[in-house]
């Protein structure tokens, strides 16, 4: 008898009333608000403005779900083209397949798109965002545990995953791959958090160190996997592209450190001119503040010229009195 394992949902769905929202997609949409909120937050404080991150997300967020889907069924085309399958599944992504090679790859072209309109680096914006990534993949990854797919081999470790009967899968109790990779990413964004603080990461260096730490836990989490894939010399083909990818991440943080060493101090260059705007305004309110006490002190001083009685010391005007008061009664005394 299994006395603990992992439960897998009944349904890939998840019902707001009467409207049905796919697990899978209620997952990939939370991550990408968790992005965007992170690293908009993370750009603020490398001296952006606020909203930039969102502006930008608006063309690299699609780009990446198309790149995604594209890797997805070029390398899984038997899924849909094989005899017997439906060509049009390959466009219901609401069921899974996402490959975050196609993912951060044409997500990257539509980055650079939104950046080039807004006149900032790309790789500043890549180092912004590259925990939030981390995180949105993190949550993504959850989508894989709505739909029972991406699980590992069968094993009897207390945290095994179970998995009902169903189209090309059979019941038992596996490696929960998903909750290795999530697990595995929570770690790359704390990682590069640490890292960026520590090391002031620039000029693209701390994405390349997501995209590094992420392919080596990717490596052997896919090693674990048992689901149909292509295989290349006895190697997954996503192993093979993790190593591949690894190799160009940390080849880019060597040669990237040598030649432009340090980080960006403008990131953003309309928002160094907001905080120009912003601080003459302060000065000129600080001027007119200024400006107007001195003017009250002139005033006041004129005031007290044109009536020397009326801000004079009490006892002066007192004593001014006092001297006729004694004659008087002096004077009384006499007669």
């Amino acid at each position: 008898m299994d006395l603990a394992y992992i439960p897998s949902p009944s349904t890939g769905a998840v019902y707001l009333g009467p409207i049905p929202l796919r697990g899978y997609a209620l997952c990939i949409i939370v991550g990408v608000f968790v992005a965007v909120w992170f690293g908009n937050r993370r750009w603020i404080a490398r001296g952006g403005r606020a909203g930039t991150v969102a502006d930008i997300a608006v063309w690299a967020v699609p780009f990446g779900l198309v790149g995604g889907r594209l890797y997805h069924v070029i390398t899984d085309y038997q899924l849909y083209f094989s005899e017997g399958e439906n060509w049009v599944d390959a466009f219901k992504i609401w069921e899974g397949g996402l490959g975050i090679w196609g993912a951060i790859a044409l997500g990257a072209v539509g980055a650079w798109i939104g950046c080039r309109r807004r006149g900032i680096p790309l790789p500043a914006y890549a180092d912004a965002i590259a925990p939030g990534i981390a995180l949105a993949q993190a949550i993504g990854r959850w989508g894989n545990w709505f739909n029972q797919e991406l699980y590992g081999k069968p094993t009897d470790l207390p945290w095994a995953l179970k998995i009902s009967a169903g189209a090309n899968r059979e019941a038992g109790l596996y490696h929960p791959t998903f909750l290795y990779e999530s697990l595995w990413c929570v770690g790359v964004a704390l990682l590069v958090v640490w890292a960026d603080r520590r090391f002031k990461l620039g000029h693209g260096r701390a994405f390349a160190l997501y995209v590094a730490a992420y392919c080596a836990g990717r490596g052997w989490i896919e090693y674990m996997r048992v689901d149909e894939a292509h295989h290349v010399l006895g190697l997954r083909l996503n192993v093979w592209t993790a190593i591949v990818v690894f190799l160009l991440a940390v080849a880019y943080i060597v040669i990237s450190a040598r030649v432009r060493p340090g980080r960006e101090e403008v990131v953003e260059p309309a928002a160094l001119a907001d905080q120009a705007k912003a601080d003459a305004a302060k000065a000129d309110a600080e001027k007119a503040d200024a400006d107007a006490a001195k003017d009250g002190t002139a005033a006041a001083e004129a005031d007290a010229e044109a009536d020397p009685e009326k801000d004079g010391p009490a006892g002066a005007g007192s004593g001014g009195t006092a001297k006729p008061a004694g004659g008087a009664s002096k004077a009384a005394g006499k007669g």
